[in-house]
């Protein structure tokens, strides 16, 4: 992959948030579920799509803290639109959320 400049990296905008609804999201090609996801008072709640029913439970994400990238265009997927990117490091079909390893406050910039 190319290099990116430091200017290329700020366009990036990644938030910590956390995740306060689950729904299964049968519609989709693969298995994954439905996200909303609270960035705080500033930039509310986002919902989101994420292929990560190979590691996680529904019951056991909500109040997980995520990284999300919230500046990527809304894509629809099947029926549902999707206004952020969960981000993940993926290995096959299992996919393991990225997370701030200590509580943090919601809509927090990573830099």
């Amino acid at each position: 992959m190319p290099d990116l400049s430091w200017e290329d990296f700020e366009k990036v905008d990644m938030r910590v948030g956390t995740i306060v609804e689950v729904h299964d999201f049968p519609e989709a090609k693969k298995p994954a579920y439905q996200l909303h996801i609270d960035f705080g008072s500033d930039l509310g709640i986002k919902k989101t799509s994420a292929q990560i029913t190979s590691l996680y439970e529904k019951e056991e994400l909500i109040g997980t803290q995520v990284i999300a990238v919230i500046n990527f265009p809304k894509k629809q997927i099947a029926n549902f639109m999707s206004e952020c990117l969960v981000l993940g490091a993926v290995n096959g079909d299992e996919v393991t959320l990225l997370q701030p390893n200590k509580p943090t406050a919601n809509g927090l910039r990573i830099l």
